[in-house]
């Protein structure tokens, strides 16, 4: 009796130390979830006062101090301290203006002498000039359109017999990028840039010369750069061509609505990014893995891309191997910050450090990045992993900190693949960084007209984006791309693409058409007999 009285009396305690245990697991739990839930709810007001924006992805570096300290009393060891951030990364100082800059010396100057009214009134031969103040002010006058009247005189010869047919010489008529258009290179030039640059939606366009006097109806703009894009066509198609040779490329993608009769439908604009040489963006009805066959199509490299499943279908036949962006799983990480700051901060710390190396050799030869990165990255990035398998037992289900830290365990093959190679990059911030073109450009048009507009849009964009790439000003570019381009020889295309336009620019050959251009001439002409006028 006695015996299973106590054995009653140990099953009792066994149950009541089970359940505090599992009060304690509910309780922290319930903390948990109340967390999720303020933070949910502080999103939800300021969502309905319109106050949520972006969010600057950065950490106090005090902060990110504290969080490895966390992290070394977690893991029960000393973790390595990295050098300090003027070791590891080149100052970015912004140092602090001492005055006004001097204004661009190639403006024209006009002079103004202002006379004291008391020296006016009684003559300058009473007053002996003994200094003066000199200042300059910016201004700005209408610009400048310009029509170009072409006269092409007829001739017959003198001797010609007086009775039968008379053979009449006339010069053939000047070549224009749309042919039997009203429009000059130059013009056509400066409504692309205007549209796909200055992202200026065709009402806009189509006021701003109506001020000048000109009825310029956007139709007839939309006519023309449809018209452009196929001209331009093959230039982009050399430079996608040129772009899946390189080793590794950088793809995203963004949605934009295309109109229709009932209501707008969804599209997508992608962008493929070859570092140093080309930006190149695409159009498809639809965000899934045709898109990604058009883009990259017959493509055999390292491909860097978010982790999203319409690039699966690549990874599977090993010809395209996959390397994942750390500032995307940091984002993942930024949204914790709310519900988990602690546990947060201590990834982010990591991240933050790998930034660092990387930043330090950015311009440094691939086999030395190489090697900072095996000595530097490799231990923080196995720190981090170990971390992540640490806590991830404890994660609750759904939250923020469950998904980014099964995101980073999922893809962990691709976060470790910039460690393999000195000349891939550990993030996606190129091609993140160049689709921000067309967000910007969608916020001022709203929506593209169809699917045609769309596939416009990407071969000027392309073009423009490259330009910037190359630090080529726009304007000049496409107006001699839209002398050349109607009789270039399709052998070399890829010349006039803004990788190679300057070496292109420089070449007999090309000055040669350039100087035969009527139009390009005449405006060069009137700018040098015409200074003043814009």
């Amino acid at each position: 009796m006695a015996q299973s009285l106590g054995d009653h009396l140990a099953e009792i305690k066994a149950e009541l130390a089970a359940m505090r245990e599992l009060i304690t697991r509910l309780e922290a739990e319930r903390d948990e979830y109340k967390k999720l839930f303020l933070l949910l709810r502080e999103e939800n007001e300021k969502l309905k006062r319109g106050l949520l924006g972006q969010k600057a992805e950065r950490l106090d570096p005090n902060d990110r101090q504290l969080s490895l300290s966390v992290l070394e009393m977690m893991l029960g060891k000393k973790a390595e301290t990295p050098a300090p951030a003027t070791e590891q990364v080149r100052a970015h100082e912004r140092k602090k203006p001492t005055g006004r800059k001097p204004l661009p010396e190639h403006l024209e100057r006009i002079e103004l002498e202002l006379i004291p009214l008391d020296v006016q009134q009684e003559g300058l031969e009473n007053f002996e000039r003994i200094g003066e103040e000199v200042s300059e002010t910016l201004e700005r006058r209408p610009q400048s359109t310009v029509v170009v009247v072409t006269r092409r005189p007829k001739f017959a010869r003198k001797d010609r017999p007086r009775h039968g047919p008379t053979r009449v010489l006339i010069a053939d008529v000047p070549e224009l990028p749309i042919q039997r258009g009203r429009a000059g290179p130059g013009l056509l030039a400066d409504t692309i840039v205007r549209r796909w640059q200055d992202h200026q939606p065709l009402h806009r366009i189509e006021r701003i010369f109506a001020r000048d006097g000109i009825e310029l109806a956007r139709s007839t703009i939309c006519g023309w750069h449809q018209e452009l894009a196929e001209l331009a066509r093959p230039i982009v198609d050399a430079m996608r061509a040129d772009a899946l040779t390189q080793p590794y490329v950088c793809t995203d993608a963004t949605g934009v609505l295309v109109r229709a009769p009932q209501k707008c439908r969804n599209g997508h604009f992608w962008v493929l990014v070859a570092p140093e040489r080309h930006v190149i963006f695409d159009y498809t009805p639809r965000h899934d893995s045709a898109g990604v066959d058009k883009l990259l199509a017959g493509y055999e490299g390292y491909l860097v891309a978010d982790a999203h499943a319409v690039y699966d279908h690549l990874y599977a036949s090993g010809k395209v191997i996959e390397v994942g962006c750390w500032s995307h799983l940091r984002r993942y990480f930024y949204k914790t910050l709310g519900s988990e700051p602690e546990r947060a901060r201590e990834a982010l710390a990591l991240i933050g450090e790998l930034f660092a190396i990387e930043r330090a050799v950015d311009r440094a030869s691939v086999a030395e990045r190489l090697a900072v990165r095996n000595e530097k990255s490799r231990p923080i990035v196995m720190r981090f992993f170990a971390w992540r398998d640490e806590l991830a037992s404890t994660a609750l289900d759904e939250t923020p900190l469950a998904k980014a830290l099964g995101y980073a365990k999922n893809h962990r093959a691709a976060f470790e693949r910039f460690l393999e190679d000195g000349r891939l990059p550990m993030h996606n911030n190129w091609s993140e960084l160049q689709l921000r073109r067309q967000v910007l450009g969608r916020k001022n048009w709203l929506f593209v007209g169809s699917d045609d507009a769309a596939e416009a849009n990407t071969i000027f964009v392309s073009l423009l984006a490259s330009c910037a790439l190359h630090g080529i000003e726009p304007w000049a570019y496409l107006r001699d791309l839209l002398c050349l381009l109607p009789s270039w020889p399709k052998s070399r295309v890829l010349d006039l693409a803004p990788l190679n336009w300057k070496q292109t620019l420089e070449q007999q050959d090309t000055q040669q058409r350039l100087d035969a251009n009527p139009f390009r001439t005449a405006i060069l002409a009137l700018d040098r007999d015409h200074p003043d006028d814009e």
